[in-house]
């Protein structure tokens, strides 16, 4: 398998899916705003966004996909087949029951989640109302992610990949339906972007079940029983999928405490939607096609093998993140202001949001490694490290919230849960190191600094840019189009800028990265002499 082009794939669809996220939310940043229901709505859509990513984004394939993974290939298609029906008949019974009593539980649901709603009444049983009618979405996600792994293990990342597109264009048209009929920040509209996010759950489940079928692995239910299979990927799955979902626990955790502070959780929630755009592009794609590489290769007792592949995601990583992780920090507010600043999205939110924006950005490196580093424990099927690692970033996030909220509000939640990220990375790495399961080489050695370098170039002449001649441009009044274009400039500028300086000090080559898209990876060479294919 190449493992690029097999990113590139995923991030292909994940692209479409953000472009497409990121219209929903300009059109639910212009309608709602940062106020009482735009409040309501960020609490309630956050539990079913955090299930997406703990499941979806391959927390539920870190423990699921080995295990698959190792019958497939050891035992052969019909022992697959029975671990698969088991897991999947267990899994509709238990997330039937779980749906079932959080529905009833919500109001003890959001005064945990929430506790700051529980001031106003009309915010609080709205948030209720919402999560209510989301939370079945939980449920279809989980099932999503289970084909998804399946899928996955057999090679098949275009369909798993693309079922999130369809969540955004029923978003995308319920919001224009909602214009339509002249509805603004009211309750109708949040319940009724409520609605169209449980239905697109069950279509992509649908969907997924069907590329299944379609693809030779047909999965039908059983009398649910927790055989020893079963037993072993639950013990395997619950720490995988709070150390994979760290980002997202962290973010719920800052949730629960911005409510305390007015429209504080809508700034995270925008800040939190523009960097995820290149953490989905860049670290969920490598770790989703990182994971049953890993797998194979260790089943293999290849470790120079896997000690390359990692070398190279770092590397390739790094090379998309870096400068996306200095972009963020050098324009957020032009960022800001261009992506939400529209409707009841006022300027005095887009400064807000800009600088949770800014915070969050420093951590993205952190974030992107996370998901590099986390697929090693799992293709080992050590899910419990992991989740250690996790349990002190969780600490980590809530001693800096509540100790800097109190002076910088929201922006030192968002601070917070960028320190955590760090910390969770570098215990990581720390580990593999320990461990030897990770290594540098000698050519992640080199370029590394030089990707960086290139990038604080790039970050100067953006800052520069901002300070002069562009100073002003990004405030209400100006002409959009005047404002669009200084935009495009700065992101134009910038790419110019960073591959130019990139090329000049050899921090990469694009004859390296036309070989590494073109030719699937050969027999690693030795450690330090690795060729550049992943």
């Amino acid at each position: 398998m190449n493992l690029l082009r097999s990113a590139m794939t995923v991030s292909g669809y994940t692209m479409a899916s953000r472009v497409l996220g990121y219209v929903r939310d300009a059109l639910s940043a212009g309608m709602l705003g940062t106020g009482p229901v735009a409040g309501a709505f960020v609490v309630a859509v956050r539990l079913p966004n955090m299930f997406r990513s703990l499941f979806a984004e391959g927390a539920f394939n870190s423990a699921f996909v080995p295990l698959f993974a190792k019958r497939l290939e050891g035992e052969g298609e019909g022992a697959a087949r029975r671990f698969g029906e088991e897991v999947m008949s267990v899994m509709v019974v238990a997330l039937t029951l779980f749906v079932v009593v959080a529905e009833i539980a919500m109001p003890l649901v959001m005064l945990v989640i929430a506790p700051g709603f529980a001031e106003s009444d009309a915010q609080f049983d709205l948030a209720v109302t919402l999560s209510r009618i989301g939370f079945p979405y939980l449920m279809f996600m989980s099932l999503v992610a289970f084909f998804s792994g399946v899928l996955n293990s057999l090679g098949k990342f275009s369909f798993p990949a693309a079922a999130p597109i369809i969540l955004n264009v029923m978003q995308i048209g319920t919001l224009a339906t909602a214009a339509w009929l002249s509805w603004g920040a009211e309750a109708r509209t949040a319940e009724l972007l409520m609605w169209s996010i449980a239905i697109s759950g069950l279509l992509q489940l649908i969907m997924l079940a069907w590329a299944s079928y379609a693809s030779g692995m047909n999965l039908r239910p059983r009398m649910p029983r927790l055989t020893p299979g079963v037993r072993r990927l639950f013990r395997l799955g619950i720490p995988g999928t709070i150390a994979a979902g760290i980002t997202q626990i962290n973010l719920v955790i800052g949730t629960m405490i911005a409510s305390l502070i007015p429209h504080a959780p809508a700034w995270l929630y925008y800040a939190d939607r523009v960097y995820q755009l290149p953490l989905g592009l860049i670290g969920v794609a490598m770790g989703i096609v990182l994971l049953p590489d890993l797998s194979r290769r260790l089943r293999a007792g290849d470790l120079v093998g896997m000690r390359h592949t990692q070398n190279r995601a770092i590397e390739m990583s790094m090379l998309l993140t870096l400068p996306s992780t200095i972009a963020l920090v050098a324009m957020p507010v032009a960022i800001v202001h261009m992506l939400f600043e529209y409707g009841n999205f006022t300027a005095a939110d887009t400064v807000a949001t800009s600088q949770a924006l800014a915070a969050f950005g420093l951590g993205l490196p952190a974030y992107v490694l996370i998901k590099i580093f986390t697929p090693t424990f799992f293709a080992n099927e050590d899910t419990k490290t992991p989740m250690i690692c996790a349990g002190v970033a969780v600490a980590v996030n809530i001693t800096g919230s509540l100790a800097s909220f109190s002076f910088i509000g929201h922006v030192g939640i968002a601070l917070a849960t960028t320190l955590s990220a760090w910390v969770n990375t570098l215990l990581l790495a720390g580990i593999l190191v320990h461990r030897g399961q990770f290594e540098t080489d000698d050519r992640l050695r080199s370029k590394l600094p030089r990707i960086l370098v290139a990038s604080l170039v790039m970050g100067a002449g953006l800052i520069a840019a901002l300070v002069w001649p562009l100073a002003g441009i990004f405030v209400p009044g100006v002409s959009f189009l005047l404002q669009l274009g200084c935009f495009l400039a700065l992101v134009i500028g910038g790419a110019v800028i960073f591959f130019g300086v990139g090329q000049l000090i050899r921090a990469f080559s694009f004859g390296e990265m036309k070989r590494m898209m073109r030719r699937p990876p050969a027999s690693p060479p030795p450690e330090g002499l690795a060729s550049p294919d992943i």
